[in-house]
């Protein structure tokens, strides 16, 4: 190959050779020497050596894979397959199917590489999860895509003609990549009717649609294993969960009591011990912030305590406690806690969201320097999650004390930061607009608009929001959070505002303006959505 990069295919010709005298049953040379000739134009003396190469297989047909592999790594696609078909056919227990669809793939064929995929799952359900990480590389979250059409047009014609758990499994997974979870939960109901044997599975729909806020789809998944589960862990799990939904649909006092009456009632029945940790936190965590009792909510995760089964337990425990400090002013106790479980679980994710807690914590105490320091080791956190909200909080600071000597601009910041973490939208939003009346000007202003937009589409008022957005796109085009801006003031346009036209543009200036945006992808699909494209 060294040689065939300077162009000196007399040398790498001879080399070939003389290992094809050396190595006489390694035919898969050919492929190498008639490329040799193929790089040099001499297409006729290229095509000799590769028919040597595929007739070599009709010895022995498992030379199929390495003569295939080295057409495939050359670029000879057509040849590479024909090479794995002739060994298929010449002893049919190979199994090529993989190398073909890969093949499929490469050449854009992607109908033919699905249905090699599928042919093999078909032949021995054992391969499903192999064959599902090859299919994953091709499907996107866009249940529009044209892949994804055909991916389920394909396994749905399988479905129908031949049922069998791994159509149901695989149409599951897609619609769970397409974040569809009621489809995926009517595929998972069916598996579990036809085996009844484990609810892992619809236990993994009603998570994923707890976290994506689909509380219609989490309830029916959880209601379902509550139904049909005798394991107490596993039911006690369920119900939390759907407690946990009851408190996110809650509306009224009434409605919050009958959620807090539930709690209690389930505490008694399980008792307080390592095995309901979940059950306390959960009950700790709606005490806090939905009841407004906190005092209340510390005294249970203190009890919980002493029954934790592991130090991850116990350092769980204390975050979820720390957490609750924080949300009533308790700095310096919140700061204790986080800061042991630095100490006793080193390394861990735990370790790390605590030492991004002890930064926060440390900006919302107006202490930024040391913030700054904890912030740095983050952003190369191995939570990808951990390190973006490091690196966001970190260029907040940076962005904002450099030419402010007595920092009371991003310490006033930092207050209507707090009450929004303690879910006092109101008075966040008045602190922001002293920031905003005071420190006009300063690099503070387009934050201060951006986080007051937050707090006014979380409490719906949503012409507030899509005003203060415009200030930034009018009256700050140089602000880091610009194409942040244009894709909310989109998403607002497109969801709450019923202005499509106005969706359209926002969404445009992400592609046309912002290529290396993270929203492009979701921007390019919305806006491709609301113009009215076939991409069918």
């Amino acid at each position: 190959m060294c040689y065939q990069q300077m162009d000196d295919y007399e040398l790498a010709n001879e080399m070939i050779r003389n290992n094809m005298k050396l190595f006489p049953n390694q035919h898969y040379l050919n492929v190498e020497l008639g490329y040799n000739y193929q790089l040099q134009d001499e297409f006729d003396k290229a095509n000799i050596y590769y028919e040597k190469a595929i007739n070599s297989i009709q010895k022995n047909p498992g030379f199929g894979f390495v003569i295939g592999q080295t057409f495939r790594k050359n670029h000879l696609l057509d040849y590479a397959l024909q090479s794995y078909q002739n060994a298929k056919e010449l002893n049919p227990k190979l199994n090529t199917e993989i190398y073909e669809a890969q093949i499929y793939g490469e050449k854009g064929e992607l109908e033919k590489m699905f249905n090699t995929y599928l042919d093999l799952i078909d032949k021995n359900e054992k391969y499903y999860p192999t064959i599902q990480r090859y299919i994953a590389v091709f499907i996107t979250d866009d249940k529009e895509n044209e892949t994804n059409i055909l991916f389920k047009k394909l396994v749905l014609k399988r479905a129908q003609a031949n049922p069998k758990d791994a159509w149901n499994i695989l149409l599951s997974w897609l619609y769970l990549q397409q974040k569809e979870y009621g489809k995926a939960l009517v595929q998972e109901r069916s598996l579990y009717n036809r085996k009844p044997t484990s609810l892992e599975r619809i236990e993994e729909v009603g998570t994923l649609s707890f976290e994506n806020k689909d509380y219609d789809t989490s309830k029916k998944s959880f209601e379902l294993i509550v139904e049909n589960t005798a394991d107490p862990k596993i039911k006690l799990k369920a119900q939390t969960y759907l407690l946990q939904i009851s408190n996110e649909l809650a509306s009224t006092k009434n409605e919050l009591n009958e959620v807090n009456k539930i709690f209690q009632d389930l505490l008694s029945q399980y008792g307080i011990s390592g095995t309901t940790i979940h059950l306390q936190i959960a009950y700790a965590q709606f005490l806090s912030y939905s009841f407004d009792q906190p005092e209340k909510a510390m005294q249970v995760l203190n009890n919980a305590l002493p029954v934790v089964k592991s130090d991850f337990q116990k350092g769980t425990v204390q975050i979820e406690l720390a957490d609750i400090l924080v949300f009533t002013n308790q700095f310096n106790q919140a700061l204790i806690l986080y800061s042991q479980v630095q100490t006793n679980l080193k390394n861990s994710v735990l370790a790390q969201e605590a030492r991004f807690k002890v930064a926060q914590t440390s900006y919302f105490k107006g202490d930024f320097q040391w913030a700054q320091t904890q912030l740095k080791v983050l952003k190369s956190s191995t939570s990808q999650l951990i390190a973006n909200d490091a690196l966001d909080l970190h260029l907040l600071i940076t962005n904002n004390i450099a030419n402010d000597s007595i920092q009371d601009a991003l310490k006033t910041y930092a207050k209507a930061d707090l009450l929004a973490f303690q879910n006092k939208n109101i008075q966040a939003i008045d602190i922001l607009n002293i920031v905003l009346r005071n420190f006009k000007g300063h690099t503070i202003e387009d934050d201060a608009l951006y986080k007051q937009a937050e707090l006014y589409i979380k409490t719906e008022k949503f012409s507030l929001a899509a005003s203060n957005y415009l200030k930034i796109i009018q009256n700050i085009p140089e602000s880091i959070l610009l194409d942040d801006t244009y894709f909310q003031l989109a998403e607002l346009y497109n969801n709450q505002l019923n202005n499509p036209e106005k969706a359209k543009k926002m969404y445009q200036k992400i592609i046309f303006e912002f290529p290396s945006s993270i929203y492009l992808v979701d921007a390019r699909k919305k806006y491709r959505k609301l113009r009215g494209d076939d991409i069918q």
